[in-house]
């Protein structure tokens, strides 16, 4: 069961507030913090704990539905989906999008995708890095 009471964001400026919300309930859920059909805390609630607006909240657990992590039952609450595959589904898209943005950053500093295969190659064996010794 996840322990909301320590749920400490440090947001970042790059990202907005919601996103990053996001992010953080993704991760939780695919380490395993979060049970599949484990309640999550009121929109208020929530929003209390993490110091931003109800409004944010809101629209986190509206995109978390929408993208199929969280089902609401009127009356009661909201709860992390039990869909079976929901888990392996949200761990490939976080890996994707790291890895997007990481291929990104590596081309915006001008490397070729060889340099940027074998940089991560000789990173992922724990040898020196490849430009190193270009």
């Amino acid at each position: 069961m996840a322990s909301w009471e320590r749920w400490r964001l440090a947001f970042d400026d790059r990202m907005p507030i919601y996103r990053q919300i996001i992010l953080e309930f993704s991760r939780a859920f695919v380490r395993g913090d979060i049970k599949p059909g484990e309640r999550i805390p009121s929109i208020r609630d929530m929003s209390a704990l993490l110091k931003v607006n109800t409004n944010t909240v809101q629209r986190v657990y509206q995109e978390m539905e929408r993208d199929g992590l969280i089902n609401s039952k009127r009356g009661t609450g909201y709860f992390f989906t039990e869909e079976k595959n929901m888990t392996d589904k949200t761990r490939y898209n976080l890996a994707r999008d790291s890895l997007r943005r990481f291929v990104e950053e590596m081309r915006a500093l001008g490397c070729e995708d060889r340099e940027i295969l074998e940089e991560l190659k000789a990173y992922m064996k724990g040898d020196e890095p490849y430009a190193a010794g270009s």
